[in-house]
Formats: structure tokens, sequence, C-alpha cells
């Protein structure tokens, strides 16, 4: 049985991801560490956030940690001050998903996503309910630290070359979709010199404006108002505020594939050294990367995956193509104000939005899902079919078919009973015709 999903412990809240989970769950961390340790737990604007956030106190003081209360915290924000104050962090959000939804993800000592081994550590002692509770004169110590976005927002700053942006006094309208990026990237941008138009900005766990998932279908208003006000460019977060999307100065939507490997170049540009990046991300990765004569290595989809290898190769950069990018030389993870620091680091060099989203190649893309009654027998037959058919594949996760002119990616979901199935080509009608006989290998590999 599995507990940990793709990212973390999601369900919706007060069904699946209740007071009761959070509390053994973080009884389970205080056991991993021995109950010794400091650990930083912090939310995002979820209105079932403050209930599950002190669940997780209550779990981690009775096995012996100390907690420090970080309140309502970006992602990054927290992992970031981990990295530098705490042995573990614990941050309960559910991300992109619907507002029905939350929940629980575990920070490693680093900053990083808790590793994959270490999660499964903690899965086996979830599961044996054998907590290391301690007696009453040993609970934890408590206290709060409001400070953390600030400390956060500061080291963004010096991440980059604040000097030149504060120079260009750029327009920029964001669309914080009442996440808890609203407590850090209009503050952020106004550090770096810009006139900042708001959306969405004030924290509400109902999320009244939009979904937290930030897509095109959801931010008409932010291009509208990119185009009405002339701003260089726009800028949206989900939920916790790992990842952005952008339009450009002319309201269009930037494809996230685009953005991955335009950063990717950008950063290449400057210090030569590996990328790292999922195997549902596009093909223009591995051409940037041979184009600037770098390796790329390929990993499991999921950004702990990412992170964890781009320790391992020593990367430059990496990131997936959902606006997750991750610059090693802040921190090792999804970090969605710094990269629209950098965004504002590249444009303060001249050039405008749409001429770096013309940098990169055209590539065109095509997904689908699936359900299934049998994933991994199913994910077997496809295997085997793909092999008895001498088809060129990697199976990092599911199996990616290469073809000379494309590729499809079958792979099964990290959260639910279903498939996905990745497809991109130089031309649209290709890309969906490789995406169709990836479905159908599915459907045939059900009925098997």
């Amino acid at each position: 049985m599995e507990l940990f999903g793709t990212n973390g412990v999601r369900g919706i809240a007060n069904e699946y991801v209740t007071p009761e989970l959070a509390v053994n769950l973080a009884k389970s961390l205080g056991t991993y560490m021995g109950s010794k340790g400091t650990v930083a737990i912090g939310c995002d604007t979820r209105i079932s956030g403050q209930m599950l956030k002190s669940a997780a106190i209550a779990g981690a003081l009775a096995t012996g940690l100390s907690v420090i209360d970080v309140g309502i915290v970006p992602t990054p924000s927290i992992q970031y001050y981990v990295r530098d104050y705490a042995d573990a962090g614990i941050v309960i959000t559910a991300s992109h998903n619907p507002r029905e939804y939350n929940g629980i993800k575990l920070i490693a000592g680093d900053g990083s996503e808790f590793p994959r081994d270490g999660e499964r550590e903690i899965e086996k002692i979830y599961f044996s309910g054998k907590f290391s509770t301690v007696s009453w004169e040993k609970t934890g110590n408590f206290r709060a630290d409001p400070s953390v976005n600030d400390y956060y927002i500061k080291s963004i700053i010096r991440a980059v070359d604040a000097e030149t942006i504060r120079s260009r006094k750029f327009k920029v309208v964001v669309d914080m979709g009442c996440g808890a990026g609203s407590l850090t990237l209009p503050f952020l941008l106004r550090e770096l010199g810009c006139e900042v138009l708001t959306l969405g900005a004030q924290p509400d766990g109902t999320f009244p404006w939009r979904n937290p998932e930030p897509t095109p279908e959801v931010l008409t208003e932010l291009s509208d108002l990119v185009k009405k006000t002339g701003a260089a460019f726009g800028a949206a977060h989900d939920g916790d505020a790992d990842r952005i999307v952008f339009m450009d100065e002319n309201g269009e939507f930037v494809n996230e594939e685009v953005l991955l490997a335009m950063m990717a170049k950008y950063m290449l540009e400057r210090e030569k050294g590996p990328i790292v990046t999922p195997v549902s991300s596009s093909q223009r990765m591995a051409d940037v990367a041979k184009e600037e004569g770098v390796e790329l290595h390929w990993t499991a989809v999921g950004s702990i995956n990412v992170a964890r290898k781009m320790m391992d190769v020593g990367a430059v950069f990496g990131g997936e193509g959902n606006g997750g990018l991750i610059f090693p030389k802040h921190q090792y993870c999804r970090d969605g104000a710094m990269a629209c620091a950098k965004i504002l680091e590249i444009l303060a060099g001249g050039k405008k939005f749409t001429e770096l989203t013309k940098s990169v190649p055209v590539y065109f893309n095509a997904k689908t899902k699936t359900p299934s009654k049998d994933v991994m027998g199913t994910m077997g037959r496809i295997m085997e079919e793909t092999s008895n058919l001498g088809l060129i594949t990697d199976t990092i996760d599911g199996v990616k078919i290469w073809y000379d002119d494309g590729w499809v990616l079958i792979r099964p979901s990290g959260t639910e009973p279903i498939f996905r199935v990745f497809a991109e080509a130089k031309k649209q009608e290709r890309a969906e015709e490789l995406m169709q006989a990836g479905l159908e290998m599915v459907l045939k590999a059900e009925k098997a």
C-alpha cells in the first residue's frame, strides 16, 4: 500500500487528508528522525490548511521534535528556510489541485523534496502505527517565525542582477489566484523596481478568483490586462507558487515547454554543464543541450526525481514542462518567484518576451488520458509489445517510443488509475497520430 504519490500525499480535505492522517504522518516523520531535531511547518491558503497544520504540529511535538510554525508560505519559501534553519519541513498544500483538495509534502534538511527512499521508510512507520512518542516532559519546543517570506524574497534579490532589473522599471501584471504567492511575488517585483498590477492577490482558500491551476482558460483577464496596459509580461502562480506561467507582451500564453527550453538556453549561455528534465519534456531540451554542447539527463516524472538527479550530476539547470523551473545555485526545488526574477533579468538585456520564445525550436504536442482497470498488468503488456515490435524505447518512466519524426510516451499516473499519453512531433498532425497510436496500444493492452 502506498501513501505518497508523485508529489506528496493528496486528496479531498477532511475525507482522505484528515487531521488524523496529518498527526500520524508527522509522528512518522518524528519517529524516522529519532525524535531529534527541528521541523518547520507551514501551509498554503486553503481553508483546511490551518486545521491540518495544527494537526501536523501536534504530531511532531508528540514525538519530541521542536517545531517552527512558519504560517502561510509558498512551498519554495519554506524550502529555502528549512535548508538554513531546520532539519526537515512539512508543508500543507495540494499545489494546483481544486479547492476541495489538500495535501502534505515533506521537505528534507537540505531544502529539497524528501527523497523517495525516505518516503518509503516513513510509509512503513505510518502503516505500522508504531510511533516513537515521548513522555510529557520531553515533548518538543514550539515557536512561530513570521519572517520566512521576507527571508525568501531577499534571497531571490541577491540571486539576480537586481540593479539592472531596477533600472528598466518594468510594468508587470500578476495573477496570484488567491494562493500563497500573494504573499511573495508582488512584493518581490516591487523590490525589483517594477510597477506591479495584481489580480487575485488577496489570500483566500476558497479560490474565488480562479482555480489554482494556472491554465490559459482561466487567465483571460491576465491576458487582457497585459494588452491594455502595455506590460512587459504577465505571470501567474499555482496554489503553492512553486510553479509559474507567463503571458508575453502581446498577452499570448507562453507554452511551458518553450519556457523551459528558453530558460535552459539562457542559463547554458552563461555556464556550461549538464541539464536535467523528465522524459515527458519536449525534444526542445535535447536540441538546446546539443546546441550548447552539454549533456541532457532524462528522469522519471516528478520534480523530486529531477532535483535529485541534478544533485547527482552537478547540473546547472533543470525543470519540468509545467512551469516548474529549478535553479540549483539558489535551491534544488521548483521555484516560481525565482523563475520570474530570472525572466526579468533576461528581459533587462533588451529583448522582448516574444523574441525569447522564438529562440528555441518549434515542436507540436498532443496528449490524452484513459482509465485503467489493471495499471501494472497493462503496463507490462505494453512493454512486452514494444519489445516484440523492436521499437526504440526508453523505460525510465512508463515507456517512451522514439520515431524518426517524433515520440510518444505512455505512462501510468502516479496519483490515480489512469494512463497518460503524450506525443510530440514537428507537425501537429503527426503528433496527433502518435498520440492516437499510443492510446490504441493502451486500449489493446487493457483488453488482453
